[in-house]
């Protein structure tokens, strides 16, 4: 495992995402890697809980504030941090009636404002839920140009259910005539891309393949390697100009019960 060189003098907030696919399930393991990592900010998506069930408590005990925006069953998103919650936000702010699902959280943490997004899966291109998909995309633009603006330090963190390149999957042959891969979807992940985020994972390595976020609990994906990059800490130019390393934990993805993604995080002088 690689670690970040620190730099003398300045400040380092480490920033992360994880889709934990059911926090209920995953505590344990999220505990442990929060001790571990130490991020300053957490991201996760797919908390799959109720609001009076997420353990803001326990995780007040570990040092981190927290905002959780969830659903039961399905879908939720938090933010925790150790650098303070201001202005908390659930939902899109952009005009238009409230998402029906629990899929994006905002807060401004340590003067960064912060979102834990999970974008909907799709399931089909036939599907409604591709439709959906596409118009939750153009709803988080809609709120970025309302409500952000790109010369500050911005972070948008999760799982977009996008591979935006051939080479963010195993093998695109797989994924022919299904989502995650047609140009619809990895247009409208560029038209977010463009209002002014830098793919931070991909900028430090632009040329190394095969660091997949997400591995399906099927035939063994994980072991070989076969893996799709569909999780992302997408930030303004300001925040990205800073990194100073960034991760995709694929240690999380061992051991008991494990999350089909991982967790990725970024370390800024910020």
């Amino acid at each position: 495992m690689l670690w970040p060189v620190l730099v003398a003098n300045l400040p380092i907030v480490r920033i992360a995402s994880w889709n934990v696919n059911s926090l209920n399930a995953r505590m344990p393991r999220v505990t442990e890697w929060l001790q571990i990592m130490e991020p300053d900010i957490l991201c996760i998506q797919e908390t799959k809980m109720a609001q009076d069930a997420f353990p803001t408590d326990e995780f007040a005990q570990m040092g981190y504030e927290s905002i959780h925006h969830g659903q039961g069953r399905w879908n939720g998103v938090a933010i925790l941090s150790k650098v303070g919650i201001d202005d908390p936000s659930p939902d899109f702010s952009d005009g238009d009636d409230p998402d029906s699902d629990a899929r994006i959280v905002w807060a401004t943490c340590g003067g960064i404002r912060v979102a834990s997004a999970y974008v909907p899966n799709g399931r089909t291109p036939e599907d409604d839920h591709y439709q959906y998909k596409l118009a939750w995309f153009a709803r988080l633009r809609a709120h970025l140009d309302a409500n952000c603006d790109p010369s500050q330090p911005v972070a948008v963190l999760g799982d977009f259910n996008v591979a935006p390149e051939d080479r963010d999957v195993w093998d695109i042959k797989a994924f022919e005539g299904a989502t995650h891969v047609t140009k619809p979807e990895r247009d409208a992940f560029y038209n977010i891309v463009d209002w002014g985020l830098v793919d931070v994972f991909r900028e430090q390595y632009p040329d190394q393949d095969g660091l997949y976020s997400y591995y399906d609990y099927t035939k063994g994906r994980f072991h070989k390697r076969e893996g799709i990059r569909i999780d992302f800490i997408l930030a303004s130019e300001p925040l990205a100009s800073t990194t100073k390393f960034s991760l995709v934990d694929r240690n999380a993805r061992k051991g008991e019960k494990p999350s089909d993604h991982v967790p990725l995080m970024a370390d800024f002088a910020f």
